[in-house]
């Protein structure tokens, strides 16, 4: 296991590269299945702005905005929970078993987004995108740690003093 400090950086990184991919996943999705690209995204502001946020279609800083800092929020807090049970090891680091950690924590995102959380707090964009489409989105999350996390090198144990 990570110490926090290491899991905070490492965190902060995969989980960034999550935020970026599976937005430009939610958007990909919106364009196909909405017309709009901003609208699963602006979903995600229903935290903020309830009910009115999953019909806004169009980009915008009140919904848009919003929405992408609540995701890319809630993406670096996986990524940082995810680096603190898995990312400290150095196989870790390696694609199979960084993809198969990466896909078992957006397994647990997935559940917890949709069966432990209260309907005012989850995603949002499931009101606005099929199933297939949060699929991939979750997929391109996992992608995301993955990548994120063999980007950081694992840590290293800390030296040991000898006694002369």
């Amino acid at each position: 296991m990570s110490s926090w400090k290491q899991a905070l950086r490492e965190g902060a990184i995969s989980g960034s590269v999550a935020s970026v991919l599976s937005a430009a996943a939610l958007a990909l999705a919106g364009r196909r299945e909405n017309g709009a690209p901003a609208a699963p995204v602006n979903a995600i502001s229903h935290w903020l702005w309830d009910r009115q946020a999953l019909r806004q279609d169009g980009p915008s800083v009140r919904h848009t905005l919003a929405g992408y800092l609540i995701h890319h929020a809630a993406s670096v807090w996986w990524g940082t929970w995810h680096a603190k049970a898995w990312g400290g090891r150095a196989r870790a680091k390696r694609p199979a078993p960084a993809l198969a950690g990466a896909t078992a924590a957006a397994a647990v995102a997935w559940f917890v987004d949709y069966r432990m959380t209260p309907q005012r707090l989850t995603p949002g964009f499931e009101h606005r995108l099929s199933t297939g489409a949060l699929v991939a989105v979750y997929a391109c999350f996992a992608v995301g740690l993955a990548l994120g996390s063999m980007a950081v090198p694992a840590a290293r144990d800390a030296p040991r003093r000898t006694v002369e």
